[in-house]
């Protein structure tokens, strides 16, 4: 009896598990779309209010219509906002607002920094430059990775890359790694597919993936930094026979 409650249970929380993520992200989501077009409904309300009182409190007061209105509002600036940068006036005033975000120290690092980042993931069609798997945290593991930019060693002149490895199951967190370009495995995957693998924990995968050579023992035991075991031959010890002079017998 005991078992069977516990296996309905675990199968109850694994059901529902799936379910409470979506709508966290979900509600995550629509409160930010929420928060940013809520100053533009108070706009809107206030205009209205002379007109309509009545229309005016409901459109501050309800909270299923305020919501929906501000996401909508949201939604469309956001629309306006692509729709003027497919436009020269519209270049040019995001220019001028870049130009302006240049004077201020910290708010261009950032600004340039994640700018170029959104610019590297949007590359051929939506494409990062490359979806690869490199040896992280330690030699003998892999996690997927996104190749942002390629550059040269000063020093040796070996190619090399930076790869931006997002973590599970928030990909915004993540780590920069710079890695040799011989060193990476390149995988035939898009952006959104590496993302979906790694948000989903690895469970949304095709059933073969190209994980790279496999390593000799030596080499294997080098990246664990074991001492590794070096086979001698063996060989017999050949002795040199050194020639003894028989003395001659004298016969009687």
């Amino acid at each position: 009896m005991s078992t069977n409650i516990r296996r309905n249970m675990l199968t109850g929380v694994v059901t529902v598990i799936p379910i409470l993520v979506t709508i966290f992200v979900f509600t995550l989501f629509v409160n930010l779309l929420s928060d940013i077009g809520r100053p533009k409904l108070v706009i809107v309300a206030n205009a209205v209010k002379p007109l309509s009182p009545d229309l005016a409190r409901w459109l501050l007061e309800v909270p299923w219509l305020s919501t929906s209105l501000a996401v909508a509002l949201t939604l469309a600036m956001f629309y306006l906002l692509g729709w003027s940068m497919q436009r020269l006036v519209g270049r040019q005033i995001l220019l001028s607002i870049e130009d302006w975000v240049k004077r201020i120290p910290l708010v261009t690092t950032i600004y340039g920094s994640t700018k170029k980042l959104v610019e590297a993931f949007q590359a051929e069609n939506g494409r990062a430059q490359k979806v690869v798997l490199i040896e992280f945290p330690h030699a003998r593991m892999k996690a997927v990775g996104l190749v942002t930019r390629t550059f040269i060693d000063e020093d040796t002149g070996e190619e090399l890359a930076a790869v931006y490895v997002p973590t599970a199951p928030n990909p915004t967190g993540g780590y920069l790694e710079i890695v040799p370009v011989d060193e990476l495995v390149t995988l035939d995957w898009t952006v959104d597919e590496a993302m979906t693998f790694v948000i989903s924990g690895g469970t949304t995968a095709p059933n073969k993936i190209r994980f790279g050579a496999r390593r000799s023992a030596a080499n294997r035991a080098s990246a664990r930094h074991d001492p590794v075991e070096v086979a001698f031959e063996v060989r017999p010890r050949v002795v040199e026979e050194i020639p003894i002079p028989l003395k001659s017998r004298t016969v009687p």
